[in-house]
């Protein structure tokens, strides 16, 4: 005698519960929808972080991501940074007017570019973080600062600020020691950790700078043991991008 295969009929879901399966794969959708798509309005976003936190990185992929123009940090081509880094007493006044020159020049010209914008490392953290902590370590005079602080104001009279700032959180020394040693650049080898963590106390409070002194959106992401290249990282990074971008 044949057998027969016996199926079990599965109930039809509820009205309830269609509703909320419906409102689950739309709210999918949804996410998968803003994860790649470029805001309707021209933006200006900028990334914050200590040294080897990862804002290239970030920067890049955004840019890729959402169709933004990237404005580099400029240290590729930077006349002073191998000096500065050699000899900080020296050279920390000079690279910091270097370093404020270049970031005015990359705000004029994102004014001008019509799609919307990221650009690595912003203009406040010469001024809130590096000029205050090298002046703290004696390697700028209360003249220089001064100085430094009367160009600053006199150069970012008629400049926009980003609208949203993305800032990274790393307050592990080591994580970004072993990320500087990773991408080799020459000119930081010499970075100690004790730098890195007086830098780390200034970023601490750079958001509420941020939002309190320039009324600027701020996300804050901790990139300590997450990993935003490849996987499960980069999607929740995105993700979470995509959702800042769109408020």
């Amino acid at each position: 005698m044949s057998s027969k295969r016996r199926f079990t009929p599965v109930p039809a879901p509820s009205t309830v519960e269609s509703a909320e399966i419906a409102a689950t794969s739309a709210a999918s959708r949804g996410r998968r929808r803003r994860a790649g798509k470029a805001p309707k309005q021209k933006l200006f976003v900028a990334m914050a972080g200590n040294i080897g936190a990862g804002k290239t990185t970030a920067a890049k992929m955004v840019s890729q991501k959402f169709g933004f123009e990237l404005f580099d940090e400029p240290v590729i081509d930077n006349r002073f940074l191998k000096d500065y880094y050699a000899d900080m007493k020296r050279w920390s006044f000079t690279l910091q007017l270097e370093f404020l020159i270049r970031r005015v020049e990359h705000h004029e010209l994102i004014h001008k570019v019509d799609k919307s914008c990221i650009q690595d490392r912003t203009l406040y953290e010469d001024p809130e973080i590096f000029a205050k902590y090298l002046h703290g370590l004696g390697f700028m005079t209360d003249a220089e600062l001064e100085l430094y602080f009367e160009y600053f104001q006199r150069l970012t009279r008629t400049i926009k600020h980003p609208q949203k700032v993305i800032c990274f959180d790393v307050p592990s020394v080591q994580v970004l020691l072993d990320r500087i040693k990773r991408r080799g650049r020459e000119e930081e080898k010499g970075i100690q950790a004790q730098f890195l963590r007086g830098l780390s106390g200034y970023y601490a409070t750079f958001p509420m700078v941020l939002q309190g002194k320039y009324g600027i959106d701020v996300l804050t992401f901790d990139v300590t043991t997450l990993d935003i290249r490849t996987g499960r990282g980069r999607e929740q990074f995105l993700d979470t991008v995509a959702t800042f971008l769109a408020k």
